[in-house]
């Protein structure tokens, strides 16, 4: 061989080589794209699933933002009572005080002293729970109101009351 044609030969393998490379990258890209196209349907199909869930969310949002019925009662006018309400409103307090769960039990003793206005134990009960939130100031007053509201008629509330405050006072 001579030397001129050497060079043809390398050419000649060089390129048959890279065919080769060629052909094989292009039979794999073939079975790779087919494995691909699977995910990518199956990426398609989560992304639809996705869409119509956030659709849906949003429908939800949307009824949530809507305007609510307003469930706060209104303050009974002076020496009207709802005994019924203050007495279960009372009742639950007292087991959420029990609990340590002041803040509910709060909430529960306002629903109660909404339903009794200026009754003396829906005082007492919510200068308690003030007390025990460390809301000094709201359970002296509520003290001070139980015990004008309990005097001549209830002096077992007025010397509680008394107690409590003499206590919160002398504390200062």
């Amino acid at each position: 061989m001579s030397k001129s044609s050497q060079p043809a030969a390398i050419t000649v393998v060089r390129v048959t080589r890279g065919a080769t490379w060629i052909l094989a990258l292009s039979l794999m890209g073939g079975s790779v794209a087919g494995c691909l196209g699977a995910e990518i349907e199956a990426n398609t199909r989560q992304l639809q699933a996705q869409q119509a869930e956030l659709e849906q969310l949003k429908g939800e949002i949307a009824a949530l933002r809507q305007p609510q019925a307003s469930y706060t009662a209104a303050a009974a006018p002076v020496g009207a009572c709802d005994m019924d309400v203050m007495r279960k409103a009372t009742q639950r307090g007292g087991e959420a005080f029990a609990k340590s769960d002041f803040k509910q039990a709060l909430g529960y003793y306002q629903d109660a002293q909404t339903a009794c206005a200026g009754n003396a134990e829906a005082e007492l009960n919510l200068a308690r729970a003030h007390e025990a939130l460390g809301e000094r100031e709201a359970a002296i007053g509520n003290y001070t109101r139980a015990a004008n509201a309990a005097s001549g008629s209830d002096p077992a509330i007025v010397k509680q009351a008394r107690d409590a405050l003499e206590r919160l006072r002398a504390a200062k």
